[in-house]
């Protein structure tokens, strides 16, 4: 069997997703590989990025994990649907290696590659959490190899090679490892996110928390919220009265710039979240999502906050009263936080997408392993600088 030299991405839902799989498809087109997008309709075509100048097959799918009967066997059948349609591209495409960055969208690719027969392509997961996902437990049994941001408390079924390898973060976020901790002399720059929409949570209680600062430290706050759209104007009317200075939006655009700037980050504690603020050497405030299906988001936030990069809340005990008392305290002592984003920062792999498609050339059909040289090299010498480093 002649494989091609296009390696197909199964990676769909939200941002936090995407970054990942847009990181490793830049390092792997760099690399002389074809990268083709398998995703689900919930995201859709992408008109920006590597996937644009590319493949994209939008494939039927729907998650099954905490619905309803009736609705997780609409989704097994929509599942089913979507591995037809991927195993059909698979069979024209003849893709050397299928890499599935989990949840519900990557199961139809994986499922389809592992039953190709003769023409089976090399199958690479990659698990962002510290807790695996249920799509990338059920999937493990027929992965070639697993990429790994954090080290797993349990051991994912099959004999899969493992590696950690950290999460692939986009290339702007990347040109901030490395960057000094922001002085906090004059200003105390906080960036408050909460995926894709803005948590409603934290417009509840992340300004009520921050008006009931003493006025000495108002006065030397700059915010910058993600907020739902119908909830920004109660949040700037309490930032108004507070004296706060506050930029409101649903989302932003400069990501990068917001974070080189920021002295701490209060969100979530998803995958994606988690690496691009050790990378970035920030200190955080993490409140996990509480309706994970496997809990992962508590797994991560538990990681940075034992590293002693962040401080985590469960979302019942997330109030304006906790969170005030915690700023208060970091405020007035900011060389906590200085020492939080030194730990944060060596919790952070600015080069895991290298890592990640080091791993995926390593475990390629035979006589393909070869493409492109360099690899084991690199992967040595990275061995090398992290056993030093250790030492």
């Amino acid at each position: 069997m002649t494989f091609s030299r296009t390696i197909i991405i199964a990676a769909g839902g939200t941002g936090g997703h995407f970054f990942p799989a847009e990181a490793l498809a830049e390092e792997l087109s760099r690399r002389g590989w074809t990268p083709a997008l398998m995703t689900d309709a919930r995201a859709g075509r992408r008109e920006t990025g590597i996937f644009a100048k590319n493949q994209q097959f939008v494939l039927p799918g729907a998650g099954v994990v905490g619905r309803g009967p009736l609705r997780a066997l609409r989704g097994i059948m929509a599942l089913l649907k979507g591995t037809l349609e991927a195993r059909r591209q698979i069979r024209t495409l003849h893709p050397a290696a299928v890499v599935g960055f989990g949840g519900y969208p990557s199961v139809p690719p994986v499922l389809a590659a592992a039953f190709s027969g003769k023409a089976r392509p090399s199958i690479v997961l990659h698990e962002g959490n510290a807790r695996a996902g249920k799509a990338n437990a059920f999937l493990a049994r027929w992965a070639s190899a697993i990429g790994l941001s954090f080290p797993l408390a349990e051991k994912l079924s099959g004999s899969a090679r493992t590696a950690i390898t950290g999460m692939p973060v986009r290339p702007s976020i990347v040109a901030l490892a490395g960057e000094n901790y922001p002085q906090t002399n004059d200003r105390l720059r906080l960036l408050i996110w909460g995926g894709s929409l803005g948590a409603r949570i934290f417009s509840d209680v992340v300004p009520k928390a921050l008006a009931s600062l003493p006025q000495e430290l108002r006065s030397k706050l700059d915010i910058t919220q993600q907020v739902r759209t119908e909830d920004q104007e109660k949040v700037r009317a309490i930032y108004l009265a507070a004296g706060i200075n506050a930029h409101i939006d649903s989302f932003f655009n400069n990501v990068d710039e917001l974070l080189r700037g920021a002295h701490l980050v209060i969100g979530r504690a998803g995958g994606s979240s988690v690496a691009e603020i050790s990378v970035a050497g920030r200190p955080s405030v993490l409140v996990p999502l509480p309706f994970a299906a496997s809990d992962e988001q508590t797994a991560n936030a538990s990681m940075l906050q034992k590293a002693g990069a962040a401080w985590m809340f469960k979302q019942s005990d997330f109030s304006s009263e906790a969170l005030n008392e915690l700023l208060t305290d970091l405020f007035r002592h900011p060389e906590k936080l200085t020492v939080a984003a030194h730990a944060a920062a060596q919790c952070g792999r600015a080069d895991a997408a290298a890592r990640l498609a080091d791993l995926v050339e390593a475990v390629l059909p035979s006589g393909m392993g070869t493409a492109y040289a360099g690899a084991t090299e690199r992967q040595h010498i990275r061995n090398t600088e992290e056993g030093s480093h250790r030492s």
